[in-house]
């Protein structure tokens, strides 16, 4: 909550809106999707808007993020919401992960920042923090390790605020504990950091 970026996303908890910010950072930069996300949600602002559109107009807003199946399954998935949930975002974590385009993580991002249901977020930026902070040795592309890492990232999730919780793991691995040079003197967990005490950070996360 203090140290948290301002981003245009993180002002409402609409799900639509945090399901779009989500699809486009998936695989783009916050400081590029930033302004795709402003523009998006203008043009579209909501998931009439979105299901109504033709499939050119949308490709067209999203024109030069590139992994342009995200835009169709963005848009399928709207068309899903309108004929299956009577045009109302899904509230349960098995209905969003129904929804076409949304795998594991996307599923628990919505749930647990628009609705506040306990689902951790386990991504890149996750894997990291989790792999410093308790050494673990289990490669994270491993089957092994990602299921630990699942596990890992449940058991530890603040299960009273799971959107903050799974916002602040994200921006910590983002912002503070880095793939290269962290900035462990200013992390909030440097204290209780087993990468930390070892004086080798660098060296997590395995892989195989």
């Amino acid at each position: 909550r203090q140290h948290k970026r301002s981003l245009p996303w993180r002002d409402s908890k609409d799900p639509y809106v945090v399901w779009i910010s989500e699809i486009i950072l998936q695989q783009t930069r916050v400081n590029q999707g930033h302004d795709y996300f402003l523009r998006f949600v203008e043009k579209l602002p909501d998931i009439k808007s979105l299901a109504e559109a033709p499939e050119d107009d949308v490709l067209k807003i999203w024109q030069g993020l590139g992994y342009y199946s995200r835009a169709r399954n963005l848009h399928a998935a709207a068309k899903q919401i309108t004929e299956k949930f009577d045009g109302v975002f899904p509230s349960s974590h098995s209905d969003i992960l129904s929804l076409k385009g949304v795998g594991e993580y996307t599923a628990a991002a919505v749930a647990s920042i628009a609705f506040g249901l306990p689902y951790a977020v386990v991504d890149g930026n996750v894997f990291r923090v989790l792999a410093r902070l308790f050494a673990i040795e289990t490669p994270i592309d491993s089957t092994a390790g990602k299921k630990l890492f699942a596990e890992t990232a449940q058991f530890i999730l603040d299960r009273e605020n799971p959107g903050n919780h799974n916002q602040a793991m994200m921006e910590l691995g983002a912002t503070v504990c880095t793939p290269r040079q962290p900035a462990c003197p200013s992390c909030p967990l440097r204290r209780v950091c087993a990468a930390n005490a070892a004086g080798t950070p660098e060296q997590w996360p395995v892989r195989t």
